[in-house]
């Protein structure tokens, strides 16, 4: 069975949202036209579509073959979503936010 870390991981390859981790795996997968095929097919893909399930098969076997590449995937992968937000705002268009991540001072709405 897959771990669910390299599910999550391949979830987020298939939207590229994180350009250096697609360009490691990208690289990676260069030799291995079934795993490229894998890479390509999860683009766009739902996260849990079989072809997000194929590409975390393809990493798992990356992994197997290569623990060095394992090892720099998942600290790639820690290294972007460290510091990952998930920011909802409701109570309509006329409230005022602000989007930070360090403040010093005073912030004044007018």
């Amino acid at each position: 069975m897959t771990e669910p870390v390299l599910v999550t991981i391949a979830a987020s390859l298939a939207t590229r949202a994180f350009a250096g981790l697609y360009a490691l795996v990208r690289a990676k997968f260069a030799d291995d036209p079934e795993a490229t095929a894998a890479l390509t097919a999860a683009e766009g893909a739902a996260p849990g579509s079989p072809q997000v399930a194929a590409l975390a098969e393809a990493l798992r076997r990356a992994e197997a073959e290569d623990p060095p590449f394992g090892d720099r995937l998942r600290r790639e992968h820690e290294r972007v979503t460290l510091y990952k937000v998930d920011n909802k705002v409701t109570g309509g268009a006329n409230h005022q936010v602000v989007q930070a991540g360090e403040i010093t001072g005073d912030i004044t709405f007018k």
